[in-house]
């Protein structure tokens, strides 16, 4: 990480996105006391990450998914209450506890289950718990949902947004666009071990010079047809997207041209045409025109 300076408010929901290798993790990993930096300071709720780290630690809670962290043969209620002995949670309150973080992840049904038997969203959730155990005022998610099925995503996201509603500060890592412009307040890019940009999801969108996006399906020919869309004016970026019978004809506009899917239309002639898009510019839009400019 070189040169990063921002700030997070209490309360907020903050997302971090970037390429693989670009930062994030280590980012994160530096915020929440696992990693040392070699200059610069960070701070949380007042106090300095490596001159109190016990102290951060208390009101920091840490979710990085994946197998590790939790123990397979032993109980979700279980692994809840390891937690609580190792955050010290006093014991006449712990199965008061255990019994509230289950039922806030959805998995109260499943307090005698082994952990063996979740499924990967579930062992999500229980992580999620586990960095709850003792009422942190911060928590940072690394990628939660990565290879969640839709489901599980999606409930996911519902855990994360009511835990924001609760008041508590999230730092989110994500690939998932979408995701991050669903719940973040604010995010951050990284891209090779700098902030290249901050801001609202809405204000990173107006902050490119990307246009709104024509997809067209096809079927059809394309030879020549491709050449033609690059060569008009307006257009910043054409490119295809082969789906067996069908091509998608993804093509990104200048921010201030006024060309519509209807005038890409006559260059089809013949072909059979599917379906047909014309949409603003979306977080991802926004986030790859970004990430390209920084490289």
């Amino acid at each position: 990480m070189r040169d990063v300076s921002l700030s997070i408010a209490g309360g907020e929901l903050f997302g971090v996105l970037g390429p693989n290798g670009a930062g994030k993790t280590t980012l994160v990993r530096i915020l929440s006391t696992l990693l040392t930096p070699t200059a610069g300071k960070v701070l949380i709720d007042g106090r300095d990450v490596v001159s109190n780290a016990a102290v951060v630690r208390q009101s920091i809670g840490v979710a990085f998914g994946g197998e590790r962290g939790l123990y397979d043969r032993l109980t979700a209620a279980d692994n809840l209450r390891f937690a609580c002995e190792l955050y010290k949670v006093d014991r006449r309150g712990q199965a008061r506890r255990v019994a509230e973080l289950l039922d806030l992840v959805g998995l109260a049904d499943k307090e005698k289950s082994r952990v063996e038997t979740f499924s990967r969203g579930m062992k999500q959730r229980l992580h999620i718990a586990r960095a709850l155990v003792h009422r942190p005022s911060v928590l940072f998610l690394d990628e939660p949902s990565t290879g969640l099925d839709p489901i599980a995503a999606r409930s996911l996201r519902d855990l994360v947004a009511t835990l924001r509603r609760d008041g508590t500060t999230v730092v989110l890592t994500t690939h998932q666009m979408f995701e991050a412009d669903e719940l973040c307040d604010r995010v951050a890019i990284v891209s090779g071990g700098r902030v290249v940009r901050i801001g609202s999801p809405d204000e990173i969108k107006r902050s490119v010079q990307v246009g709104n996006i024509v997809e067209i399906e096809v079927a059809g020919d394309l030879s020549g047809v491709i050449d033609h869309i690059r060569g008009i004016d307006g257009v910043a970026f054409v490119g295809v997207d082969e789906q067996g019978q069908f091509s998608r004809i993804v093509i990104r506009l200048e921010k201030h041209s006024t060309l519509r899917v209807a005038d890409f239309l006559p260059m089809l002639e013949g072909d059979r045409v599917g379906t047909l898009v014309d949409r603003g510019p979306t977080l991802e839009d926004a986030y790859i025109s970004i990430v390209e400019s920084a490289q």
